[in-house]
């Protein structure tokens, strides 16, 4: 079980890294985008050891990345500014 809960904030850890680079502007902030990602990864695998048992821990670390990567897309803004609920890309997004 320490070795899940260390495997799954380890990839939370790494989503989180990976999302801010590919997407620097998109999130409300670094410190929130990095502290989400470990947390949520925690959530998924201790729901999945809750649900499988001991002893399927490949399963329980690729549902720590599915939760983490689902929690993280939360916090994902659009690009561009909001005029009228709807997203304006400009020109260059066409």
């Amino acid at each position: 079980m320490v070795w899940e809960a260390l495997g799954s904030v380890l990839v939370g850890l790494v989503i989180a890294l990976a999302a801010t680079h590919w997407l620097p502007g998109r999130f409300p902030a670094r410190l929130l985008t990095l502290a989400t990602g470990p947390a949520a990864a925690l959530l998924g695998a201790f729901l999945a050891h809750s649900i499988l048992g001991p002893g399927h821990f490949v399963h329980t670390l690729l549902a720590a990345a599915g939760l983490s990567a689902a929690m993280l897309s939360l916090l994902v803004r659009p690009r561009g500014r909001l005029v009228r609920g709807v997203a304006e890309r400009g020109l260059s997004g066409v």
